[in-house]
């Protein structure tokens, strides 16, 4: 048996459930989504590339960033069991983020994530959708703490690559044993670099942590990147490519 999720003014394509259900028989204990095509054409558009390019191994490793869940809800296709396995969903009501806690449960319990490459559901945005009432710090402690969960308790230290305010705020929502983690803050702006270090002006510890601010070249990994995707004209994502670390093993984004 299998759950399908969409809502009622989304249209899926003939061939979906055929296409998805033949992934998910495979790979039972998962979440399997599609590609999308949004309407009206052209709202959300980052997002939209965002959810229909991600890579297989993609689908794991930018589960901590803004958009969300890396397969879209309303593509989501899954068996019965799994889906008792992992649990109902939270019915706390507006502003409760009830996909972001199951996707995230999901993981949590082993799950893997995956997508048919096919654009299999037409997908209808919504400025009135309920997903805008969740409250952006709301969204921001859950994935700080899955970050926190998930990855840097394996880590003994690390790098946040992005010395601006992302970066920052990262580091002054992190556990005090998790910002003892962090080795540096890596950057491109030279006026940070120049500077050489942010001071965590708000510890309680004398003296106060500072941590070295340096060119992401001379810097080292593992990283977290708080840098927006797809907003730089492929810098950023240049940069990654250069430091070789597009195999999605040292590094994990988180914007």
């Amino acid at each position: 048996m299998t759950l399908t999720n969409q809502k009622e003014d989304d249209v899926m394509m003939p061939e979906r459930v055929r296409l998805q259900y033949e992934t998910s028989i495979l790979n039972r204990n998962s979440i399997v989504g599609c590609q999308v095509r949004r309407v009206p054409e052209g709202s959300t558009e980052r997002y939209t590339r965002w959810i229909n390019s991600l890579s297989p191994e993609q689908l794991l490793t930018q589960i901590f960033t803004s958009h969300g869940p890396t397969v879209v809800m309303p593509t989501w296709f899954c068996s019965h069991d799994w889906f008792q396995q992992v649990g109902s969903f939270d019915e706390g009501g507006k502003g409760v983020p009830e996909d972001l806690l199951f996707f995230y449960q999901s993981v949590r319990l082993g799950g893997r994530v995956l997508r048919v490459d096919e654009c299999l559901l037409v997908y209808r945005y919504h400025e009135h959708a309920a997903t805008h009432s969740v409250l952006e710090e709301t969204i921001w402690n859950l994935r700080v703490g899955f970050l926190q969960e998930r990855v840097l308790s394996q880590w003994d230290s690390f790098t946040i690559w992005n010395a601006g305010k992302q970066g920052r705020k990262l580091y002054r929502s992190l556990t005090p044993a998790n910002q003892k983690k962090v080795k540096f803050f890596c950057d491109v702006d030279e006026n940070k670099i120049k500077k050489g270090f942010y001071t965590y002006e708000d510890s309680k510890e004398r003296p106060k942590p500072k941590i070295p601010v340096m060119h992401f070249k001379d810097s080292s990994a593992p990283y977290i990147v708080c840098v927006k995707l797809d907003m730089t004209g492929g810098v950023l994502e240049e940069n990654l490519h250069s430091m070789q670390l597009t195999e999605g093993v040292d590094y994990y984004h988180f914007n």
